[in-house]
């Protein structure tokens, strides 16, 4: 049995290749996800273990939430010496580190990353944790000088004795005078060097503050210890202080959020692939078994039982996941590999010939390649060990073309009796995650019933899309179409594959047209302003900017935004970490915002904050309340609710809570804070569009900032959500390529099977050409079928995904009717696409030789 198991592997191994093909992708993305987010790991924690202090000392801040203030959190530099004299230390040094700048050439161009890591300007002092070296030209001294990176100054072409502006606090040009070299990874920040009198009084506006002070421990004392002794002198209600294991954890954590969205972008990739390539194996093994059956019923009537036949095939499924499970670890060493580059040219330098491949990652490729292959199989190979002895004897197939399917029909309604009530309960449910755990459970349910039911959809479904063919292609099309009828349980599970990918892209398809929709509709509702001032990348800009716009000829009124982290104890005992703004008192006129109860004067006056109503009412808050907030640094006080807000369900200002207060209050809770945007109106007598010209005249040289108006805030919202779309469009991509593999697999198979049916076709005239266009259409009527199923079943998905949206204020539907009407033409494509190598194969046939086939 084992000598017949290998031979047949052996003698089917190029229709097997295709089917191996879904599991080398799988374990591709699998294998690269993980030796990639391995290496970046192991990477920065060797970059964090080698540039962190012994123990560091920084301003204590209690709030998670890292949204930014513009406001540099600092302490005093005489710390340093006090902490000099503690026991134990050996050296201190200060520390000035600020990101909230742009630092910009002669021609007002960015010479900041645009991969989104930061630009850094931070003071240049030389330890032996420096991540840098200087390598050419000298030191920063004075206030006009200035070191850079190498990686920056090569990408933006800055050399020596070349002069930049630094956009902090305030403006003020440096020049080049050295260049410094990373000894470490570059995280891909831009990196700017100044002295450190200069960088505290440039960045922190005082020559006796910095960000954090960096302490070196004497010979022979630890960490733990040292940290505590210095914990006794500086206290630690004002101060944080860590060790540098403590200080890499906390580094890499915020490392480990972008690494997550890279691992369960790639894990989604092969999630994708596992769940179509399985309709794609389960397919191959049930054709190469009803092609097999006088075969296998010989070899019962040699002797061989139930158990040995059915252990044969799945040797074979065994042998086809270990291979694509090693071609495809080999391919996910390449994906890594890729990855590291394509991070290398964002400016993330990682060394390839440090990539990490650890026991787990060949562990679970072959778990998965293997394992996936294996259940796979392991129903086309019961149904081998029940091929009878007498098989041999007749042209029997065990495919189950003429078995009832009545079984199906039963499971298949009671699993989509139960995912259509789990759909209808997330339409109707009032709360966001109890709607959100009813679509998770329907949308598993009703797709595992559309594959259990897919079969019994077959004759009906494909009667109505071939229903034409024998009208404009004859003879040829009615076969066509009967072919694709003769075996539903194939042509089933053939279709699956494609929508599968189909049903996900139409899903999210109606998602984001929805949320397009809805925040177009929420924009206008809301926004009243004729212009709106923000950076590009939405941290908060400086005053000189906000003085500017405001002294620019024809602006009226302006109106500020800023934004800080809060956290508000609420009556019902609960601690509510969320983003509050502040405002200008004239808000009415520049935005819509609906009260439920209050005005925007109770809101924003002194003492005051304004709060979303449903919020509000969840925690039992109500206009008059008193609410403890704390902002940053631990600074603390007590509000009092003067306003409800009812934005449509989106909290209020867009924030958890939705809670806003006047200008002032940010003011003097959050001292040093940044504007996040302005609000601007045309003055009397000047149009929007001769506003716009005089602004952006006023804004040419912060490059980084931009003025949007109404069109421009609503593209900008698309050109988001364009990105969650563009990820689904890749996935479906993925699912396309190997459902493509699934129909050509089945095709060739189905050739096989019906070599003398086409030798018998061609004896009595059916030309090649005749042959290549049956084969053909059948296979585009296979491919429109998964795409009307899969379409169907993603437009469900994707209304209920709105429905989902609609409780967080989404409440606009849309159908995108153009992609679907793309896709499905798409998939008559994607159908002709598949059955050329097939079609090709078939008209090359010998007729004589393929009449006396058996």
């Amino acid at each position: 049995m084992l000598k017949a198991t290998l031979r047949s592997f052996l003698a089917h191994k190029g229709r097997l290749l295709l089917s191996a093909l879904a599991v080398v992708l799988s374990v591709a993305f699998v294998a690269g996800s993980l030796i990639f987010s391995d290496t970046v790991t192991r990477t920065f924690d060797r970059l964090f273990a080698s540039t962190a202090a012994d123990v560091t000392v920084s301003p204590k801040n209690d709030l998670k939430s890292r949204v930014a203030t513009g406001a540099t959190p600092t302490l005093p530099a005489s710390l340093a010496d006090r902490l000099a004299k503690v026991d134990g230390v050996a050296a201190t040094h200060v520390d000035v580190s600020v990101e909230n700048l742009t630092i910009v050439d002669r021609e007002n161009k960015s010479i900041g990353p645009t991969s989104g890591a930061p630009t850094i300007a931070t003071n240049w002092q030389v330890t032996r944790r420096s991540p840098v070296k200087l390598t050419s030209g000298h030191a920063p001294h004075g206030a006009d000088e200035a070191l850079l990176d190498a990686d920056t100054a090569k990408r933006k072409h800055v050399a020596i004795g070349d002069t930049l502006t630094v956009q902090a606090e305030r403006a003020f040009p440096v020049r080049i005078v050295g260049i410094a070299t990373f000894t470490t990874t570059n995280p891909g920040a831009a990196l700017l060097f100044l002295d450190t009198p200069t960088a505290q009084t440039n960045l922190l506006g005082s020559p006796d503050a910095a960000t954090s002070i960096a302490v070196d421990a004497a010979p022979g004392v630890a960490d733990a210890p040292l940290k505590q002794r210095i914990a006794a002198q500086v206290g630690t209600r004002t101060y944080e202080v860590k060790t540098a294991d403590e200080q890499a954890k906390d580094a890499a954590a915020q490392l480990g959020g972008f690494l997550d969205v890279i691992k369960y972008v790639m894990l989604g990739f092969a999630g994708i692939a596992v769940l179509v390539g399985v309709f794609l194996i389960v397919n191959t093994f049930s054709m190469l078994i009803a092609q097999r059956t006088r075969e296998l019923g010989l070899l019962r009537a040699l002797g061989a039982d139930r158990r040995q036949v059915r252990r044969s095939v799945l040797t074979e499924a065994l042998l086809l996941g270990l291979v694509g499970s090693t071609l495809g670890l080999a391919a996910g060493i390449g994906l890594a590999l890729g990855l590291i580059r394509l991070m290398s040219a964002f400016g993330m330098n990682l060394k390839s010939t440090e990539m990490v491949i650890g026991w787990p990652t060949p562990v679970t490729s072959y778990v998965v390649g293997v394992g996936v292959t294996f259940v796979a199989a392991y129903l086309p190979a019961r149904r081998a060990a029940g091929v009878s002895p007498m098989a041999a004897l007749s042209d029997a197939e065990v495919a189950g073309v003429g078995r009832p399917l009545r079984t199906r029909a039963l499971v298949g309604s009671v699993v989509g009796v139960a995912g259509a009530a789990a759909l209808a309960g997330c339409a109707t449910a009032s709360k966001t995650a109890t709607s959100a755990s009813l679509l998770g459970l329907g949308v598993v349910l009703t797709l595992i019933a559309t594959v259990i039911a897919g079969p019994l959809l077959v004759r009906p479904v494909i009667r109505v899309l071939g229903g034409a063919f024998p009208a404009l292609f004859g003879p040829v099309g009615r076969m066509s179409q009967r072919n694709a009828l003769r075996n539903p349980r194939r042509t089933g599970a053939t279709a699956a594959a494609l929508m599968v990918g189909l049903a996900l892209v139409g899903g999210m398809s109606v998602a984001s047209a929805s949320m397009s929709k809805s925040f177009d509709h929420q924009i206008d509702k809301t926004l009243g302003s004729d212009f709106v001032i923000q950076n590009s990348n939405f941290v908060p800009f400086t005053r000189e900017i906000t003085d500017k716009v405001r002294a620019t000829q024809g602006a009226g009124l302006v109106v500020r935004q800023r934004f800080t982290p809060v956290a508000v104890r609420l009556p019902d005992g609960k601690r509510v970490e969320t983003t509050a703004a502040g405002y200008d008192p004239r808000l009415d006129d520049v935005a819509h915002v609906t009260y439920t109860q209050g005005n925007t004067a109770a809101a924003l006056g002194a003492g005051h904050l304004s709060m979303d109503a449903k919020f509000a009412r969840e925690h039992g808050v109500r206009v008059g309340s008193v609410i403890p907030v704390e902002f940053p640094a631990g600074r603390k006080t007590e509000l009092t609710v003067g306003a409800l807000t009812d934005q449509g369900g989106s909290g209020g200002f867009g924030m958890q809570g939705g809670l806003a207060f006047g200008f002032g209050t940010v003011e003097k809770y959050v001292p040093g804070g940044q504007d996040s945007a302005l609000y601007v109106n045309a003055a009397p007598g000047t149009s929007p569009d001769r506003l716009r010209a005089h602004l952006e005249q006023t804004l040419k040289p912060y490059p980084q900032v931009q003025v949007r108006d109404l069109a421009d805030y609503k593209k900008l919202v698309h050109d988001q959500i364009a990105v969650l779309l563009y990820l689904v469009y890749a996935l479906l991509g993925l699912a396309i390529v190997i459902a493509v593999l699934g129909v050509v697999n089945t095709l060739a198979l189905s050739v096989v099977e019906r070599t003398r049916e086409i030798g018998l076709l061609r004896a009595i005239g059916l030309a090649r050409r005749q042959l290549r266009r049956m084969i053909r259409l059948e296979s585009v009527v296979i491919a429109v079928f998964g795409a009307v199923l899969g379409l169907a079943l993603g437009l469900v998905w994707g209304v209920c995904v709105q429905r989902v949206l609609a409780l967080q204020g989404m409440k606009s539907l849309a159908i995108p009717w153009t992609t679907i009407v793309a896709v499905v033409v798409g998939s008559a494509v994607v159908g002709i696409v598949a059955a050329l190598l097939p079609a090709l194969r078939a008209s090359r046939m010998n007729v004589l030789a393929a009449i006396a086939h058996e």
